[in-house]
Formats: structure tokens, C-alpha cells, sequence
């Protein structure tokens, strides 16, 4: 997934696709523990794919909110 297309989604979108993606992340670990997992490598791709909606939840985080003020 790129980053370009996972800017363009809303928050509530990235929140979706997250669980979506945690979930077939428990399903591939839980197939390769059980010896049924024919494409070890998508198990690296759907971590990075999550760690780039993190990322990208985290840039629009601060954006939406007010920032605080510091106390001196």
C-alpha cells in the first residue's frame, strides 16, 4: 500500500483498514504456527503496512487537535 493513498483516507478509513490489517497479521502468524502459511513474506509486508497507517495516523493526529498551550 502506498503512502500517497493512505494520506488521501480519513481517519475513521485508516482506523478500518488497521483492524483489517491486525487481523489478517493474528490469521498469517496463527497459519504459520500451525504449518499451513504458503507466503511467509506477507507477513513482513502487512507489519509495514500497518506501521505506515500508524505513521500516517500520527501526522494527521496532532493536525485535528488543539495544541496545548505549555505552562512556563
Amino acid at each position: 500500500m502506498k503512502m500517497l493513498k493512505l494520506r488521501d483516507l480519513h481517519e475513521v478509513e485508516l482506523s478500518h483498514k488497521l483492524t483489517d490489517l491486525k487481523s489478517e497479521l493474528f490469521n498469517l502468524r496463527f497459519q504459520l504456527s500451525t504449518g499451513q502459511l504458503r507466503n511467509p513474506m506477507r507477513i513482513g509486508e502487512v507489519r509495514r503496512d500497518i506501521a505506515r497507517i500508524l505513521t500516517v495516523l500520527s501526522e494527521k493526529g496532532p493536525e485535528s487537535s488543539p495544541k496545548k498551550e505549555e505552562k512556563a
